[in-house]
């Protein structure tokens, strides 16, 4: 081996591990980053509802259809809110988002706005302590109805509340939805 060789090598051997050294650095700031980026709202949240002690219910007849709407609506909470959405890739709005719900869990095709649903011929419930796990839930925010969700049991519902917002669990006697809550609506029975 000549002295030119051995610089060579030497150089060679700096370099790659100086290239390991920086990629090592590399992952360790991109862990670091993501360890440290600002965490989204929690989507469950505790439930604060004084309806959380009430037993579960479903409807007696339709046990198993009412599992899978549950089961759709919570797999979706965290998707994006958009304006007319109706699929999880595209976001929800309230009515596309229910739709979903019922059309992939039920195979009942709704409206797509909350108006429309709520005229639908249904068992409604006026009462919040009635209500039973796939209900709808219909509020009425500045005049008729205007906004929709699907009931999951223990004082929650699920919906996409807002623009910029992402589909949630919320207490439904909590003090704004309670306030606005005009009945339920039984399509499972």
């Amino acid at each position: 081996m000549t002295l030119a060789n051995t610089g060579d090598w030497s150089k060679h051997h700096f370099f790659r591990r100086a290239l390991r050294a920086a990629a090592l650095a590399g992952v360790l700031l991109l862990l670091a980053a993501c360890a440290s980026s600002p965490r989204r709202e929690a989507t469950f949240k505790p439930s604060h509802s004084e309806l959380a002690d009430e037993p579960a219910r479903a409807p007696e007849n339709s046990i198993g259809t009412a599992n899978d709407v549950l089961f759709r609506a919570m797999a979706l909470v965290g998707t994006p809110y958009h304006y007319g959405g109706n699929t999880p890739a595209g976001g929800f709005d309230c009515s596309g988002l229910v739709d979903y719900i019922y059309r992939n869990a039920a195979n009942i095709l709704l409206p797509h706005s909350s108006r429309d649903m709520s005229e639908m011929n249904g068992q409604k419930v006026r009462r919040m302590d009635e209500l039973i796990s796939g209900d709808l839930v219909f509020f009425s925010i500045g005049g008729g109805i205007s906004h929709v969700g699907v009931y999951v049991g223990k004082g929650r519902f699920v919906h996409a509340p807002n623009s910029g917002g992402t589909v949630r669990l919320d207490d439904i006697d909590g003090p704004y939805w309670r306030d606005h809550f005009a009945y339920g609506e039984r399509l499972l029975d």
